[in-house]
């Protein structure tokens, strides 16, 4: 798996879209774009991916395509028009892409081609007043110590006791 982040011009959305599809399409890779305002590490990505493939695999799965599935468990929501909120915007901001399976270096070659600079992603693009509001997490409960980033895969790994 690759995580990479990098930037995203409002003008650029759709046409950044469509190569994504395609070069998922070419290379077999799953690639899935999202808002980086809304990612707190690459942990919150990778276990996202690790319970969408679960999902997958026992037959649980909520979508019918694995990226979007992993959108799914990266936003700790079922609904899917819920949890495009994290996802790419018709507005100029960060991104984050996730590459895995298929040939994801051949993918992660072409995805590099369509930003300014794409660099390993390291959660520093993560907007703290996005994340709390978009998983409902209050400052009673900020106050108790816990890591962001923990609060929000306790979340992420909800989803699957929801089900």
């Amino acid at each position: 798996m690759e995580i990479y982040s990098g930037w995203l011009d409002a003008d650029e959305t759709i046409e950044v879209l469509a190569v994504l599809e395609q070069i998922a399409d070419s290379t077999g890779a799953t690639i899935q774009a999202f808002d980086a305002r809304y990612v707190v590490g690459p942990g919150h990505l990778e276990h996202a991916v690790q319970l969408a493939d679960r999902a997958i695999e026992h037959d649980r799965a909520i979508a019918d395509d694995r990226g979007v599935e992993i959108l799914l468990y990266a936003a700790g929501r079922r609904q899917i028009n819920r949890a495009m909120r994290m996802g790419l915007k018709g507005e100029d901001h960060p991104v984050v892409i996730v590459i895995d399976g298929g040939d994801h270096v051949a993918a992660s070659q072409e995805v590099a081609a369509l930003f300014r600079e794409l660099t390993p992603f390291d959660g520093s693009l993560a907007d703290e007043e996005y994340i709390c509001d978009f998983f409902n997490i209050p400052d009673r409960e900020r106050s108790t110590g816990a890591r962001l980033a923990d609060l929000v895969i306790e979340r992420v790994t909800l989803l699957t006791i929801d089900g």
